[in-house]
């Protein structure tokens, strides 16, 4: 038992892993990582499931069934990740049922291909939830701004929602809007608001990642100074939107009829930059209710040497808005930022399904 990650989950911090794979399921390493290392929840993302099915012989058995079955590889794919998706939901049942269903949750994403359709991703959100079957799934849905109204649909129909893709501070105040709307049309319609649960995914990384890289194309010295610390400050920011949005009566009115919080979750964790300390994402991001969803080496060195030293967050928003003023004073535009990081993302992901296609394809042949 790590007592660092013992220490950041009594700071507040819900523990997810950022991976998931069939053959951590029937090895029990989840299993292992809930009892070991204080997981409680799952998220999975297009390029996660390409890299877990290009390893290993655990799909094979399926593969083959569905090879003789002759299924699209569409149907293929999805009849795979729903399969790792129940099984992981099951093994994190128990957690669900201890936190009444806030943790324990399995996230699996919408097609991305469909990230700029707003019908065609309600109708995904709706086959998965009913394909998965599980109380503690959480369906992703892209915050694109097609993906907003697809939010809002999913929740008021009581879909538990993890919105992904989530850069930029403004489009975080819409999704959550999206969320808070999509509680009231389900309040308007009888359902049990305290059974509809979601996360909203501010990622972290990539935001360091492109402005560090703008800030080495200036070149002072002022701009160099700035790097490392546009992905933190952003988050922190993030969360003072948050607690705007939990403080306002808008919200009071929904939880005095059931319903819970929309948790901040910050994915894209793992460092990228060598030069950074490996669990500076972990570290300068804790406060009480928020997620954060980690692959397993940034767990591994937060277990080992992470530095859990109270809330790091909620003490330094004037910081954090004294580093955006930076950024812009040395002429980082934030706007574009953001809008090149969503675009990247959607594209990434649909790379990366269209290998997981490819992959799926392949095997299908062999098997």
């Amino acid at each position: 038992m790590s007592e660092n990650l013992k220490r950041l989950t009594a700071a507040g911090v819900s523990i997810w892993l950022d991976d998931i794979s069939r053959e951590r399921l029937r090895t029990g390493n989840l299993a292992a990582l809930i009892r070991e290392k204080y997981v409680t929840g799952v998220t999975s993302n297009p390029t996660i499931f390409a890299s877990a099915l290009s390893k290993g012989d655990a799909y094979d058995a399926q593969l083959r069934d569905l090879a003789t079955r002759g299924v699209s590889v569409d149907e293929a794919v999805r009849a795979i990740t729903t399969f790792d998706i129940r099984w992981a939901a099951d093994v994190l049942k128990p957690v669900y049922d201890g936190t009444h269903g806030v943790d324990g949750r399995v996230s699996i994403e919408v097609d991305p291909r469909l990230a700029r359709n707003t019908e065609a991703t309600i109708a995904e959100a709706r086959a998965l939830w009913w394909l998965v079957d599980r109380p503690n799934v959480h369906i992703k849905i892209p915050a694109t701004v097609e993906g907003l109204p697809a939010i809002t649909q999913a929740i008021s129909e009581g879909i538990s929602v993890n919105v992904t893709l989530i850069f930029s501070l403004e489009r975080y105040r819409q999704v959550m809007d999206a969320w808070l709307t999509g509680l009231e049309k389900a309040r308007a319609a009888g359902l049990n608001l305290s059974g509809i649960e979601s996360v909203a995914s501010f990622f972290v990384s990539r935001v360091d990642t492109e402005i560090d890289a703008r800030l080495d194309k200036i070149g002072t010295p002022e701009a160099k100074e700035l790097k490392g610390k546009a992905g933190v400050a952003n988050a922190r920011l993030a969360f003072a939107a948050f607690e705007e949005v939990v403080n306002s009566p808008r919200w009071q009115e929904l939880r005095a009829a059931g319903a819970h919080p929309q948790r901040p979750l910050w994915a894209s964790t793992g460092v990228k930059n060598p030069d950074y300390p490996d669990t500076l994402y972990v570290d300068q991001l804790v406060t009480a209710g928020v997620v954060n969803t980690m692959p397993e080496k940034t767990l591994d060195a937060a277990a080992d040497h992470g530095k859990i030293s109270g809330d790091t967050i909620r003490p330094f928003y004037e910081q954090a808005w004294n580093v955006m003023a930076a950024l812009k004073e040395a002429g980082i535009d934030y706007d574009d930022v953001v809008r090149v990081l969503e675009e990247e993302g959607v594209e990434k992901f649909e790379k990366s399904w269209t290998e997981l296609l490819e992959t799926v394809e392949t095997e299908l042949r062999k098997a």
